[in-house]
């Protein structure tokens, strides 16, 4: 039985070490950070809010409706009978007020709140856009920083090579002290470079995790992404759908519809309002109040003199409107450059993965070539030391390029405004 149960327990364990070594994939990665990252929780929040504020501008569509009950006692002078008499008033009323028509003031305010609100959609769109981008690009250097620890791995362990042989032909006394020494000198160079690029490894992980807006990435590995087509799209196209597709132009629209709302309500301020009003209620002196009371009316109200606030707020409306004209302007123009620099980094980072790989290939060659050469006792220290490092150059400009290449691309996405 205890047998059985330490079986059990043994399989449990392996069955969580499986679990926890299953590769992180970039579309998990995604999913975990559009789920509940904390700017995108805040970013619809502030939607509830604008979609809250579009339902008090139409508040003024309704009527609106109070109760008031007022009491009081006094001495008042009563200018009929020229004499001042003990009051007492008790008055409890129901009042209606409803705005007939206002010449566009509430119109005007309810298309704002709702071009509002459409652009702070678009601020959420924004948002996972840009948290994207910064979770594939804190993947890819995470995978590159993979990459390049066991890169230098395989140099610590080619030198520990040479370093053992070196120490043999000493103690033969084919080689001299300084072959060791060297030899020696570049293991540990090796062995620092190897701490650096773990500690970058880590670096990596840290921002990964924060781009997916968890606490901590544990220890689970990276899954490869797909093979790179290293096909990079039409310019032309990618600059159309650029200009088609981006949320900062649709939010820059829905701002200038807000503004131009705005503008409406601005200009209604000149206009008069025109308003109902109704009550009913009783009032006596005696509490509770017997008598039975009601009234209706009609209220218009014109504006005469407002101390130039009206031509104030027409001027700060279209002032609105130019200013964002032009930052739609400006925008256009900066969507052009991220466009053409995502582009031509795509087109060079590509060519760069191409012509690499066949430099590790050289480079691998040649250090497989100097390191026989050295073990055989016809090559020297220098140049297996070369050899070493010229093969870890290679390595890290492929790895390089491989990172270049894969946030290049995820660069272009977003300068085109995919998803």
């Amino acid at each position: 039985m205890n047998f059985l149960i330490r079986s059990l327990f043994v399989l449990m364990l392996s069955a969580q070490s499986l679990y926890a070594a299953t590769p992180l994939t970039l579309e998990e990665a995604l999913a975990t950070a559009l789920k509940s990252h904390p700017l995108l929780v805040e970013a619809k929040e502030n939607l509830q809010g604008a979609e809250a504020r579009s339902g008090q501008a139409l508040a003024n569509y309704y009527p609106q409706i109070s109760i008031a009950a007022d009491w009081t006692k006094g001495r008042t002078f009563l200018t009929p009978t020229e004499s001042i008499k003990a009051t007492e008033a008790h008055t409890d009323a129901l009042y209606l007020k409803q705005t007939i028509y206002d010449f566009g003031r509430t119109s005007g305010a309810v298309e704002a709140a709702r071009y509002n609100r459409d652009a702070l959609d678009k601020t959420l769109t924004l948002t996972r856009q840009d948290l994207a981008l910064r979770v594939r690009n804190a993947f890819y250097l995470l995978l590159a920083a993979e990459k390049q620890v066991v890169a230098v791995g395989e140099t610590v362990q080619a030198r520990t090579a040479v370093y053992q042989q070196s120490q043999e032909f000493f103690n033969q006394g084919i080689r001299a002290k300084v072959d060791v020494a060297r030899a020696e000198a570049n293991l540990y160079s090796a062995r620092t470079a190897l701490i650096r690029a773990e500690n970058n490894r880590e670096i990596a992980r840290v921002e990964l995790a924060n781009a997916m807006g968890i606490p901590a990435l544990g220890e689970r590995p990276l899954a490869e992404p797909a093979p790179a087509s290293l096909a990079e799209p039409e310019r032309g196209l990618a600059l159309q759908e650029a200009v088609r597709n981006r949320a900062e132009l649709h939010q820059l629209t829905a701002l200038r519809s807000a503004a131009s709302a705005n503008l409406k309500t601005a200009k209604s301020s000149y206009l008069p309002i025109l308003s109902g009003t109704a009550s009913i209620g009783y009032a006596d002196r005696d509490f509770p109040p017997a008598g039975n009371v009601w009234g209706v009316g009609l209220n218009l109200t014109i504006p005469l003199f407002s101390g130039f606030m009206s031509v104030e707020q027409v001027r700060e409306a279209n002032a609105n409107i130019n200013a964002i004209e032009a930052r739609n302007n400006n925008l256009k123009l900066q969507i052009t450059k991220e466009v053409e620099s995502a582009w031509l980094s795509v087109r060079e980072a590509s060519a760069r993965m191409a012509s690499t790989e066949k430099e590790v290939e050289a480079t691998k060659e040649n250090q497989t070539l100097a390191e026989g050469r050295y073990h055989e006792g016809v090559g020297t220290i220098i140049e297996v030391t070369d050899a070493q490092s010229l093969a870890l150059d290679a390595q890290t400009a492929q790895i390089q390029a491989m990172y270049d290449y894969f946030t290049a691309m995820a660069q272009l996405d977003r300068a085109m405004g995919k998803e």
